[in-house]
């Protein structure tokens, strides 16, 4: 299972352990079965604080999927569940889960872990993954941290493709995606902020009052991808006072699977990157808060300041801001696709394809990211049918070949797709027009992935300053936008190529542009 350098690095992480760990598991003659008991065996091979324990023929065991794993903390009783086999992404959910059950410290603020200490009431949590799903460990250990602080709570982490009765039986089409109690909880990535803003009805006002009474930021970064982190660590090197409001740290690049073009690294992934990023952020003193949304932002004559309002009622207020707040997956607007959304229709075939096996899937779109879809789901699914709205596809050519050499893709181009057809629990077809015809033809699938290019989040930002047709923030040569004080970066300008690298320089380049823009402002 674990070859010689994992194990070797996996030793080493394991000796911060301080207390006993348990891990018990519930086995069968499965392969997957098979390679779990081999895993754990590896495991307790490497530290004398972990132990194997074999729970198949306890009481307990009926009540446990098989294959399945428990890790238990000894010292406090603790409990974290792996139903499947955690490898891919997830294998670091379990080291984590390890380290957390043997007692090292959790990397999270101290008011959050007095509040999910003081959590009243039993809390049964199950998230349902695709090991290829790099949003999906995000969730699972932010779960299994609230599991390891307290013990009303318990984890489940689910690998979806293996348990794929659940999966139907539960409508689970989409990853990640949390029941809390038996009961739907949440879908798609949700960070440990967000989970506590649900479970705790006091949380997101104690929130929204806490950044109401933030000082005045001389620099201001609103958005948490390239673009964002670049901006917020120019600027904290000028040694000014910086904060950076995100939704998310990371934005779409923590959906991003390869990544070989960003200069000096060969090859990378995108939750790695973002993993990058942000300790470098934190190597300064930029004051980072997550989970938060923008509503408004205005320059207020009478101060001088630009106010930043968010969802949850705060406004913070800075002398500069720069808005980064990147882009999101362009949606096809026909009918049934926001019914369907996350019952068939999605977004990333990454995280979501391993739920469609050996069941037919159209990809929307025929430029790189719609082909490279193709490609990797066909090695899943029983066919791939890809629709191109244009006479050719766009892709390079390379992929192009590639997918044409595939026997389970199918490519029509010139498809303008009509509707989302389905049951009232899940897709069923999709529905095009041939233009060239005008013929209606209707396709039956389990399946839609969308990958038809990406649009600015910027609705917040309309009618208070200056937006392209298209949505775009217009931004000058120093990331200047219409209102005095405000700069813009990224993906969510008028930048005409949307690139991690360019986002990066971008961000960069508008710090520079507010710094300089500070400096000649009256003391």
């Amino acid at each position: 299972m674990l070859d010689t350098n994992l194990q070797a690095q996996l030793k080493s992480y394991l000796e911060n352990l301080k207390t006993p760990v348990e891990l018990i598991t519930f086995t069968d003659e499965s392969p997957k079965a098979k390679e779990l008991s081999q895993l754990v065996t590896q495991i307790s091979e490497l530290s004398p604080l972990v132990s194997k324990i074999d729970g198949n023929g306890t009481e307990q065991a009926n009540n446990e999927r098989v294959p399945s794993m428990l890790v238990r903390s000894v010292e406090t009783g603790s409990e974290m569940r792996f139903a499947g086999l955690p490898m891919g992404h997830e294998f670091t959910s379990l080291v984590m889960a390890l380290l957390h059950s043997g007692s090292h410290p959790l990397k999270i603020d101290a008011e959050q872990i007095e509040q999910v200490r003081n959590l009243e009431g039993s809390f049964e949590f199950e998230t349902y993954i695709s090991l290829s799903c790099q949003n999906c460990p995000d969730v699972v250990q932010a779960l299994n941290m609230m599991a390891a602080i307290n013990p009303n709570i318990k984890h489940t982490m689910i690998d979806g493709a293996l348990f794929q009765t659940e999966v139907f039986d539960r409508d689970v089409m989409a990853v990640p995606n949390v029941f809390l109690n038996g009961e739907s909880f949440a879908q798609g990535r949700i960070s440990l902020t967000d989970i506590l803003n649900k479970v705790d009805s006091n949380a997101g006002e104690r929130q929204a009052k806490a950044l109401a009474e933030k000082d005045n930021y001389d620099f201001l970064v609103v958005g948490g991808g390239p673009a964002g982190a670049a901006a917020a660590i120019y600027a904290a090197r000028k040694g000014i006072n910086t904060g950076l409001v995100a939704d998310r740290f990371g934005g779409q690049v923590s959906d991003t699977m390869a990544i070989e073009n960003f200069i000096s690294v060969k090859a990378t992934q995108g939750p790695k990157l973002v993993a990058s990023l942000e300790e470098h952020v934190r190597d300064y003193d930029v004051d980072i808060m997550n989970s938060n949304k923008a509503s408004q932002v205005k320059r207020n004559e009478e101060t001088g300041l630009v106010e930043v309002s968010l969802e949850n009622g705060a406004v913070l207020k800075s002398k500069s801001v720069v808005l980064a707040t990147g882009a999101r997956w362009r949606e096809m607007n026909v009918p049934g696709e926001n019914e369907y959304r996350g019952k068939g229709v999605a977004y990333c075939p990454h995280c979501d394809g391993p739920l469609f096996k050996g069941k037919p899937v159209a990809v929307i779109g025929g430029g790189n990211s719609g082909i490279e879809a193709a490609i990797d789901l066909a090695g899943i699914v029983e066919h791939v049918t890809v629709l191109e709205f244009a006479d050719t596809l766009r892709a390079d050519e390379v992929l192009v070949k590639k997918a044409k050499s595939l026997t389970n893709i199918t490519i029509i181009t010139n498809a303008q797709t009509t509707a989302v057809i389905g049951d009232g629990k899940r897709v069923t077809s999709l529905r095009y027009t041939d233009r060239v015809s005008g013929d209606d033809h209707q396709v039956t699938l389990a399946g839609i992935f969308v990958q038809i290019g990406l649009m600015p989040n910027s609705e917040f930002l309309q009618g208070d300053i200056e937006l392209t047709n298209r949505g775009e923030i217009i931004a000058g040569a120093r990331g200047e936008t219409s209102i005095a004080g405000v700069f813009a970066a990224g993906d969510v300008t008028n930048s005409p190529y949307k690139q991690i690298i360019i986002a990066m320089g971008s961000g960069a380049n508008a710090a520079l542009g507010a710094f300089d823009y500070l400096i000649r402002q009256d003391v």
